[in-house]
Formats: structure tokens, C-alpha cells, sequence
């Protein structure tokens, strides 16, 4: 009788509802979907990384033109052009949501669900790519205004556009890394600080040739000196290979770093959860 009993007794658990795993690309896809949604809604996190580097370029067009011409630039232009995008594409993240999410409890509710911890960030960046590319163009534009063409074409465009994404894809490590150790919004804003070394101890305004002293020593090795290079071979050198291969490495070697610390970042995030 018992045992009729028990085989009749209806199981507690049978419609339970269990999240089950969609899989990494579906999980990479909503994240990014989700932080490119919130872009329109932040329009102070946006119109600041189109302005300053717009107003770099025409302060430094107007007023160093032509101490630029006595250094041996016959196109300060077209120097300038690559400085005002690395300006609008660097720092540039959804870290600062990412703080919000973790302060009201949402990245926290995710760490519940049975989606891919490394698509929590990556997805992230796939927005931060999208969104950087998107801020190079309008600058883009603003140098063909002014008479900056490509020697490398439509092409070598395409190119440039592609090296700034990666640079600005490759700093956004810094911001993500202290976004998930610290949770604190005013600690994610003042990341940008640490690009400053990167911008202005560096080829921005002079050839390398004409640096002197210390600020060539750090020129050499500031990764920038190289992503500059890079970006202004496409512009007025034509296709040429090392530029091109030693601006990639610089990009490369500055995305190990941030990334590594992201990711760290990440993980010890998620065991606290």
C-alpha cells in the first residue's frame, strides 16, 4: 500500500524551471546587444570623446602649423589627423555601466544564470569596438574637409579605421580591470588619467627625429610613438610594411597587458559572487 502511495505522490521538483546554457555566441551577442541599446541613452559618455578631439585638432592645426613646417612637416594636417583619433577611440568603454550594474546587483544576478563569465566582458568589447569605430568616422570626415587624402585609398582608410578600433579595443582593459576590482564609478572616470604618458610623451606633435633628450628615450618606447606611426604611414607613406607591423605589435602588446588584468579583474569578481 505504501509503496502505491509513493509511486502516486506527485515529484515537488517536476516543474521546476532550470536556466539552461545557450551557448557562448548567444551569450557574447545579448551582452553586446544589451550594452550598444544603453549607448543612446548616455549621450555625456559620447559627445566628450567627439569634442575633444576635434578641438585638439583644430588648436594644434592653428597654432602649430608652423613650427611644425620648421621641424621638416609639410602636411601637419595630416599629422594631426591620427592624434585626434587616438584621442576620440582611447578610454572610450562601457566600464562606467559595468560600475552600475555591479552597484545595483545585476551583474550579480547574471553571476547566478548559466552564462559564460568571459562573455560577461567580452561582450562589452564587441560593443566598445563597434562604438569606437563609430567615433573614428566623424573625425575621419572632419580630415577630408580640411584636405587630408589617403595615399593607400579607400583601402588604407578602411585600414586606418581598423587600427583604431584595435587601440581603442586594446585600452579598454584599464577601465574594465578597475571597474570589476574597485566597483567604484569616480576610480573607472579617472582612467582615462593614465593615458595622458601615452598621448603626450610622444610623436603627437614632433617627428621622432626631431625629439631630443629624455622625451625620445620615452617616445622609443611608448607603445603610441608606434600606433602614430602606423596610422600616418597609411596617410602619406603608402603601403608600408614595417610601420604597419610594428603599430600592430604595439596594439597587441598593450591589449595582453589590459586584457590580462581584466580578466584577473573578472575572475576574482566572480569568486566573490
Amino acid at each position: 500500500m505504501s509503496s502505491q502511495v509513493a509511486a502516486t505522490r506527485p515529484d515537488p521538483h517536476a516543474d521546476d524551471v532550470i536556466a539552461r546554457h545557450a551557448g557562448f555566441a548567444r551569450d557574447l551577442t545579448s551582452v553586446a546587444i544589451r550594452a550598444l541599446r544603453q549607448i543612446p541613452r548616455e549621450p555625456e559618455a559620447i559627445i566628450p570623446a567627439l569634442i575633444i578631439p576635434v578641438f585638439f585638432f583644430v588648436v594644434n592645426v592653428g597654432s602649430l602649423s608652423g613650427v611644425a613646417e620648421a621641424a621638416g612637416i609639410t602636411d601637419f594636417k595630416a599629422f594631426q589627423l591620427p592624434v585626434a583619433i587616438i584621442f576620440a577611440v582611447t578610454g572610450v568603454s562601457r566600464a562606467s555601466a559595468l560600475v552600475t550594474d555591479i552597484n545595483d546587483g545585476y551583474f550579480d544576478r547574471l553571476l547566478l544564470t548559466p552564462m559564460s563569465r568571459p562573455a560577461l566582458l567580452l561582450g562589452l568589447m564587441v560593443a566598445d569596438f563597434t562604438l569606437v569605430i563609430a567615433l573614428s568616422i566623424p573625425v575621419l570626415i572632419l580630415g577630408a574637409i580640411v584636405g587630408v587624402s589617403f595615399a593607400t585609398g579607400i583601402v588604407g582608410m578602411l585600414v586606418f579605421l581598423l587600427l583604431a578600433g584595435m587601440w581603442g579595443l586594446a585600452f579598454t582593459g584599464f577601465p574594465y580591470a578597475i571597474a570589476l576590482k574597485t566597483g567604484n564609478p569616480a576610480a573607472v572616470n579617472s582612467s582615462f588619467l593614465l593615458f595622458f604618458p601615452f598621448a603626450f610623451l610622444t610623436t603627437a606633435f614632433l617627428p621622432q627625429e626631431a625629439l631630443t633628450g629624455w622625451l625620445s628615450t620615452v617616445a622609443t618606447y611608448n607603445p603610441v610613438t608606434y600606433v602614430l606611426a602606423a596610422l600616418r604611414s597609411l596617410i602619406t607613406g603608402g603601403w608600408e610594411l614595417t610601420p604597419l607591423l610594428q603599430g600592430t605589435a604595439a596594439i597587441l602588446a598593450v591589449a595582453a597587458v589590459s586584457h590580462t588584468l581584466a580578466f584577473m579583474a573578472l575572475r576574482g569578481r566572480v569568486s566573490r559572487g
